[in-house]
């Protein structure tokens, strides 16, 4: 994986996420190098520092993108406000939760991304899921095409966001092929966590539910076909609600988070990387608890030790063999324990060829065109 700053992963995944998710080197590197030396201070340390460096670069490229709207030039607005919205949300995934200006950092993030839909992406419309009694935010990318299309249904993990599914280019790759998709912020993340209060749940069967339900609802979806991918965390949760959501067609794990309560006992001692600084004060804030031994404790039943079993659709398992987060052998206890699907398959990515970071986010297209080709190849079906 690329590593910008020296013995700082949590930032250097922030980079490699970026630049693998539509950001251009040049930018980067301008908004990183001034930023260097605080990045020395550890990955908790400084990180205002970096949200501060990365709104400046921000700043130029909205102002470059007003003066582009202002002569006409609409594509190029879109593009620049495509790329401000991607670098100001890994800056913010990156904030502790007492940084007193994330939660304004975050609204920002949202309009910027809607001008980007507006100028550059208009078949992306932002869309409210029904949930017990409040709704999730999400957006919908609509495939091309008439008549009902198959849609996937895609889930974020403990710190992303449905900005970064978006930027990451997977719903333009479903889409070329004929797949719409629904990126939604699920409890415990994005503006569903920021703006509603909503924190995560180990039965993640109750949102899957609510998003097919919704789904099902719309002309313009098969709902036969109907799909459900994760990624990180998401690699515990899609899993999970398709043992028990079973309208649901296939199920993908990018990244199999197997066991994540035994992950979080593997980081108190230190094994491991951690995705974001201010790991547990992330975590609780996830989850919607204040002490950290009562969570362990909580964290040990989210696994999926006889889940797996339950899944009867077809189901694929994509891990990265360097994953520094989650074991490697979580893949192969998720694949070894899906007995029941039709159709399982593992998926391991190299270091030779890329992709063998956490979900694949040393060459992210890499892996992402490997699960929208295998997707295509189901629902296609």
């Amino acid at each position: 994986m690329f590593e910008y700053f020296p013995r700082n992963y949590p930032w250097n995944l922030g980079v490699v996420a970026t630049l693998n998710s539509g950001g251009l080197i040049d930018e980067v590197d301008r908004a990183c190098r001034p930023i260097k030396e605080a990045a020395l201070q550890g990955e908790d340390g400084a990180t205002a520092d970096f949200l501060g460096a990365w709104t400046r670069l921000t700043d130029q490229l909205v102002a470059q993108a007003e003066e582009a709207e202002k002569a006409g030039h609409i594509r190029t607005a879109g593009q620049l406000y495509a790329r401000a919205t991607n670098y100001l949300a890994q800056a913010e995934r990156l904030q502790s939760t007492a940084n007193p200006d994330r939660l304004d950092c975050y609204r920002r993030v949202l309009e910027l991304q809607q001008k980007a839909f507006d100028l550059r992406d208009p078949n992306i419309s932002r869309v409210e899921v029904p949930y017990e009694g409040t709704t999730l935010p999400a957006y919908f990318s609509a495939a091309p095409g008439e008549g009902p299309r198959p849609v996937m249904i895609m889930f974020n993990g403990l710190d992303s966001t449905k900005e970064h599914m978006y930027a990451a280019g997977h719903a333009q790759e479903l889409a070329a092929r004929g797949i719409s998709c629904l990126m939604v912020d699920c409890p415990g993340s994005g503006e569903a966590l920021r703006l509603q209060g909503l924190t995560a749940r180990i039965d993640s069967e109750v949102w899957a539910t609510a998003c097919v339900d919704y789904l099902v609802g719309r002309d313009d979806v098969d709902p036969a076909r109907i799909g459900l991918v994760g990624w990180s965390l998401g690699g515990y949760y899609a899993p999970r609600a398709a043992a028990f959501e079973k309208r649901l067609a296939l199920v993908v794990a990018w990244g199999a988070n197997h066991n994540w309560g035994a992950v979080q006992r593997r980081r108190l001692e230190r094994e491991g990387e951690r995705p974001v600084p201010h790991y547990w004060e992330h975590v609780l804030w996830v989850w919607g608890h204040e002490d950290l031994d009562e969570f362990i404790e909580f964290a040990d039943q989210i696994h999926l030790d006889g889940v797996v079993e339950q899944i009867t659709v077809p189901f694929l398992i994509a891990h990265g063999e360097n994953d520094r987060q989650i074991p490697l052998e979580y893949a192969h206890r998720s694949y070894e324990q899906a007995v029941n699907s039709p159709r399982r398959e593992l998926r391991v990515f190299t270091r030779g060829e890329g992709g063998a970071e956490h979900i694949g986010l040393d060459h992210l297209s890499h892996v992402s065109t490997f699960v929208a080709d295998w997707v295509s190849d189901v629902l296609g079906k």
